[in-house]
C-alpha cells in the first residue's frame, strides 16, 4: 500500500499515527501534524474515500501520508496498523481519536445493548489497545525512542450529557481515566500520556446522530457563544506533542470555549 502514496523520508519530527482520521477532528490532526512535520498516518475502519481524501490533501501540501485501514476495537488490527506504519520509520506520536457515539441520541434507557457495546468496544477498549502498543514501540525501556500519546476524550465527561450520549459520556470518564494512569506509569520511559478534552465542536457526529444543528442549539450555553472549529481542536493535540509542551503529561486540555 505504501509503494505508491509515500515514502519514508527519515523525518525528524518522526511518525505520527492518527486513528478516526478520515474526517472530522481526525482529519484536522492529520493535516496539522503533516504541516509540523510529522509523516502521519491516515488510519479509517470504514471511510476509505474520506482517509484518501485526506491523504491527497497532506501530499498536496507537500507532506507525506499513508491511509491504513483498521478497527482500533480489534487487537489483531491494532498490531497490523503500527506494523504497516513502520514503513515510514519510527512510530513518535499517536493520536488516538477514533470514537463512535452510536449514531443516535436518546436517553440511556433507549441506547441498544449492542449500540452500547459497540461504543465501550471502540472508544473505551480500543483506546486501551492503541495505548498498549503505542507504548511497546515507544517506551525508551523497549528500545524504543519514546514519544507522545494524545488521547481525544470530550467535555461531556462534566455534565454527563443527559438526554443524548450519556453511554458516550461515560466512555470519555474512562479515557481521562487512562490518560492520567498511564501517563504516570510511563513518565520514566520517554513516553508523555496527555489528552484533549473538546467542547462542541462542528463536525459531522452530530448530524450522523440525527442532529445536524446540535452545535448550534449549544452555542447560547457556551462562553464564547460558538462551537470549536477541529482546526482548533487539532491545535491543542499540536501543542501537547511538541517541545513547549515537553514537561506536561498527565493532563486533560479542555478546549470548550469556556463551557
Amino acid at each position: 500500500m505504501a509503494g505508491d502514496r509515500t515514502t519514508a523520508r527519515g523525518n525528524a519530527a518522526g511518525v505520527a499515527i492518527v486513528t478516526g482520521a478520515s474526517r472530522g477532528i481526525g482529519a484536522a490532526v492529520a493535516k496539522a501534524a503533516a504541516a509540523a512535520g510529522y509523516d502521519v498516518v491516515v488510519n479509517y475502519s470504514a471511510d476509505s474515500d474520506g482517509a484518501e481524501a485526506v491523504v491527497r490533501d497532506i501530499i498536496a501540501h507537500g507532506g507525506q501520508a499513508l491511509p491504513v485501514q483498521a478497527d482500533v476495537s480489534q487487537p489483531a488490527d491494532v498490531v497490523r496498523l503500527f506494523d504497516e506504519s513502520a514503513v515510514m520509520g519510527p512510530v513518535t506520536a499517536v493520536i488516538n481519536n477514533a470514537a463512535v457515539t452510536g449514531n443516535l441520541i436518546g436517553t440511556l434507557v433507549e441506547v441498544p445493548a449492542e449500540t452500547v457495546q459497540r461504543v465501550v468496544d471502540v472508544n473505551v477498549a480500543g483506546m486501551i489497545f492503541m495505548c498498549q502498543e503505542a507504548v511497546r514501540r515507544l517506551s525508551t525501556a523497549n528500545g524504543g525512542n519514546g514519544g507522545s500519546i494524545v488521547n481525544i476524550s470530550s467535555t461531556a465527561t462534566k455534565a454527563g450529557s443527559p438526554g443524548t450520549w450519556v453511554h458516550y459520556a461515560a466512555t470519555k470518564g474512562a479515557v481521562d481515566v487512562l490518560t492520567v494512569g498511564l501517563a504516570a506509569e510511563v513518565a520514566k520511559q520517554g513516553i508523555r500520556v496527555n489528552a484533549v478534552a473538546p467542547g462542541s465542536t462542528n463536525t459531522g457526529l452530530h448530524a450522523a446522530a440525527g442532529m445536524p444543528d446540535r452545535v448550534e442549539r449549544l452555542n447560547p450555553t457556551i462562553p464564547m457563544g460558538r462551537g470549536a472549529e477541529p482546526e482548533e481542536v487539532a491545535a491543542a493535540v499540536m501543542w501537547l506533542m511538541s517541545d513547549a509542551a515537553g514537561y506536561i503529561t498527565g493532563a486533560v486540555l479542555p478546549v470548550a470555549g469556556g463551557r
